[in-house]
């Protein structure tokens, strides 16, 4: 059985796809460059489990040739491997333009060239979208709304116009065109996923990306919360094992869907502003973050709201898994796994 290739796979998204895969059978191929803190942990983690059935390599998206020869070994391609943030795009863009749009191009091109493709699912981003400034908001005590029922009620769909903003977006855009057109153009069996915020475990959250499980860890260290902008943006969260399911969906459904761009998020009944996320971990830690306030940052959306739909009607995929309950299993792996400083207990089993 040829492994399946997971680029970025020591990730916080790439452990626990893999983990998924090694525990039914499938052998897999990780190729990652360790280069985001944290994910030695990860890796260490997944060899510890699993042992022999996982391979590694060591090495860049950017490296055409070892990009090559992962791919002449594999069955399927999930492709992770980026540069994630929008401040570090903002600081280097040509580094955020190299990873994001060049390494995924050397992915593509080493797919084409095999004699039987394998089947590419490809994550990209909701900043393809842009910041969404014509949606018109209606400004709520602890959350923003948009002021027409339909987008309230379901989201944005794919039918929305790209409009990418910071090099972060330009980059995470353009690969998403490549991947999305070479299906068209070479025939290629792809699936592109524009997400939204992805949380749980084997998340480690920084300030500038995986805000979800930052403001936990945060929360359960007693330290201070810093939100940029007024806090009351809405992005729709998703708990990474819905996230993986959805991914295995997107493969087992190749020969029908290939070709296609999906929006995958919590969607509408998982949507939360920052503010209503942060009372929601002072009700799981019995006691209110510390909050500070600093400016907006660049192509920060006010709303986003995936809409989920198409993605639903082609798979029958809906997420499971609610907010609540996704920050309860966090806090319990992030007590677990020992992210957190020894101290008195509370009521979920974490510790602050």
């Amino acid at each position: 059985m040829k492994p399946v290739l997971v680029t970025g796979g020591a990730g916080f998204i790439g452990t626990n796809l893999a983990h998924r895969l090694l525990s039914n059978g499938r052998p897999v191929l990780i190729l990652d460059s360790l280069a985001r803190p944290g994910v030695e942990q990860n890796l260490r983690w997944l060899r510890d489990v699993h042992g022999s059935g996982l391979s590694v390599e060591i090495a860049d998206v950017r490296d055409a040739a070892v990009v090559r020869r992962a791919v002449e070994r594999a069955g399927q391609v999930f492709h992770f491997a980026a540069q994630v943030a929008v401040t570090t795009s903002l600081g280097d863009p040509r580094d955020d333009f190299e990873v994001n749009a060049r390494g995924t191009f050397n992915l593509l091109e080493a797919i084409r060239a095999q004699p039987v493709p394998p089947p590419l699912v490809y994550t990209s981003t909701n900043k393809v979208y842009g910041a969404l400034e014509d949606v018109s908001l209606r400004r709520r005590t602890l959350s923003y709304e948009p002021l027409e029922p339909e987008v309230a009620n379901r989201g944005v769909s794919e039918l929305r116009p790209l409009d990418f903003h910071s090099p972060y977006g330009c980059s995470k855009g353009c690969a998403d065109q490549y991947v999305h057109d070479y299906a068209r153009s070479y025939g290629l069996p792809t699936i592109v996923f524009r997400m939204s915020c992805i949380y749980g475990p084997h998340q480690h959250g920084t300030e500038d990306q995986g805000w979800v499980a930052h403001f936990l860890i945060r929360a359960l260290e007693g330290r201070p919360i810093t939100v940029y902008g007024d806090g009351r943006q809405v992005r729709d969260v998703l708990f990474v094992e819905d996230l993986v399911h959805a991914l295995l969906l997107a493969q087992r459904h190749m020969p029908t869907e290939s070709g296609e761009v999906f929006n995958i998020g919590g969607g509408p009944g998982n949507a939360t502003s920052l503010l209503e996320l942060i009372r929601e971990i002072g009700g799981l830690t019995d006691r209110a973050p510390e909050v500070a306030y600093d400016a907006w940052r660049v192509g920060d959306q006010r709303w986003y709201v995936s809409d989920t739909g198409k993605f639903a009607r082609a798979t029958g995929w809906q997420p499971g898994v609610n907010v609540r309950d996704g920050l309860a299993r966090l806090a319990a792996w992030l007590q677990e796994a020992g992210r957190l400083p020894e101290a008195a207990g509370n009521g979920t089993g974490a510790r602050r």
